[in-house]
């Protein structure tokens, strides 16, 4: 015979730290906070898309030095870092 309920004491331990987490986050005013445009990062198709180049293009301007972040094989970008270092980079031409 089971002495408790072991279901109901895995409840009351999860809530109690989720309960802890939520006051930990609304003191910290982290619930509050949105993530600023220029901090979230892009993916090698939205940072050409912002650009308005290929993605060839972009590939050969991060072989150049373009800012960008790197996890295993993918590519990211901050939009604002790309866009304050673009004066190294040739303009494209407008057909």
């Amino acid at each position: 015979m089971e002495l408790f309920d072991s279901s109901a004491l895995v409840r009351c331990i999860k809530e109690a730290v989720r309960s802890e987490l939520h006051s930990i986050l609304k003191e910290t005013n982290f619930l509050n906070q949105k993530p600023k445009e220029e901090e979230r990062l892009l993916t090698k198709k939205e940072m050409a898309e912002e650009l308005d180049i290929s993605l060839v293009t972009l590939t050969e301007w991060m072989k150049k030095g373009l800012p960008h972040r790197g996890k295993h094989s993918r590519k990211y970008f901050i939009k604002e870092e790309v866009f304050n270092s673009l004066e190294k980079y040739p303009k494209r031409k407008k057909a």
